[in-house]
């Protein structure tokens, strides 16, 4: 009965651990978006990064903590992450979208509420503010109100021209 109470209690801990670590996080988060060193939507993205990979920790060790064996918890995300790599390759257009909004997240200069315009042929351009760059998606307004969303790995291959930095929402 000692041995269940032990386990209790190293499983409050870990849960107390992790409450802890991810308030801290999720504030320290906070406060660079607000002394605007990171975009708000990318500070969201990061916040449920962080908070995923801090359960994913947690309830690691909380089958560790109840006996559960290693090879077993192993085998099992293993076959999880196995499914997963199958069904993303098999829709490789998924796969390449992710990989181009991480592109677009760290690497590009393009950011939310930026005015750009897209070079699509000599005689078509799509010009407007970026709304919204989601995982698959960048979302354009243009200055019609309207709303063009573009898959993110074929916005990575367009020429982009960058206006200055006011938006169109400053002009009206």
């Amino acid at each position: 009965m000692e041995i269940l109470y032990t386990k209790i209690f190293e499983s409050l801990v870990v849960v107390g651990i992790y409450i802890l670590t991810r308030t801290t996080s999720n504030k320290l988060i906070n406060k660079n978006m607000t002394m605007k060193l990171i975009q708000k939507p990318r500070g969201k993205i990061i916040k449920k990064a962080i908070n995923f990979t801090l359960l994913f920790v947690c309830i690691t060790f909380i089958l560790i903590i109840w006996g559960v064996n290693q090879s077993d918890v192993a085998a099992y995300v293993g076959s999880i992450l196995t499914v997963v790599g199958v069904a993303f390759f098999a829709q490789w257009s998924i796969l390449s979208n992710i990989t181009s909004s991480i592109i677009l997240f760290f690497n590009h200069s393009v950011k939310i509420e930026d005015t750009v315009t897209i070079m699509e042929a000599k005689e078509y351009e799509i010009k407007g503010r970026i709304s919204n760059i989601g995982l698959f998606f960048v979302t354009i307004k243009t200055e019609e109100n309207e709303e063009i969303s573009l898959p993110n790995n074929i916005f990575i291959q367009k020429m982009i021209k960058r206006e200055p930095s006011h938006s169109i929402s400053e002009q009206e």
